[in-house]
């Protein structure tokens, strides 16, 4: 008995071991029109395999692609589409740029620190105090998410005065902060308590 771990390693699982056996019986077939009537066949299997794709406007061109990926490109047939080339298909997409600045207290993160820049920008009024409420509120959040044992509404303060170096300040005495927490698993489910009609 042979297992699948002894087997050839499937190029796209998705189809399964069958489709990929034709594939390779296809790439043996000596004469050209026979392996372009088998692959025609290939490629009708492989469309039944996923039939909730079907009505996607690209879909023959992707199952045509699948194809000469499945065969590694080694399928010597006319496609009716234009295929990716294999190196195309194997090339990793450029690194991305990651801001590398620097941010004095990371367990607020950037956001933040921009957030009370731009705070000090504002003129004086309920823009810049509903900013800067919402501000100290997502940092009351984030310190929760960070330590709970750090979270402090006075801390959150301080390092508001220290951000904007004494020019916000956050009045505790007449400024409540939102609750705090991770919701609940019937709050992420969606199953709030309803009324049994009766």
């Amino acid at each position: 008995m042979q297992y699948n771990t002894q087997k050839n390693k499937l190029i796209m699982p998705e189809y399964g071991r069958g489709v990929q056996d034709m594939v390779e019986l296809a790439i043996t077939l000596p004469d050209r029109q026979q392996r372009q009537v088998c692959a025609n066949a290939i490629v009708t299997v492989m469309s039944r395999i996923q039939p909730e794709q079907a009505g996607q406007s690209d879909y023959q061109h992707k199952l045509w692609n699948h194809l000469a990926r499945i065969s590694r490109y080694r399928l010597d047939i006319d496609y009716p589409v234009e295929i990716v080339t294999e190196e195309e298909a194997m090339a990793h997409p450029a690194p991305l740029h990651y801001p590398m600045k620097k941010i004095s207290r990371k367990h607020y993160g950037s956001l933040v620190e921009s957030a009370l820049k731009y705070a000090q920008t504002l003129p004086e009024g309920l823009e810049r105090e509903t900013l800067v409420q919402m501000t100290a509120n997502q940092m009351k959040q984030n310190l929760f998410v960070w330590n709970r044992d750090s979270m402090d509404e006075e801390l959150v303060a301080q390092d508001i005065e220290r951000y904007t170096k004494g020019e916000i300040s956050l009045d505790l005495d007449n400024f409540h902060f939102a609750p705090v927490g991770m919701p609940s698993a019937q709050q992420l489910s969606g199953n709030s308590k309803r009324k049994k009609k009766k």
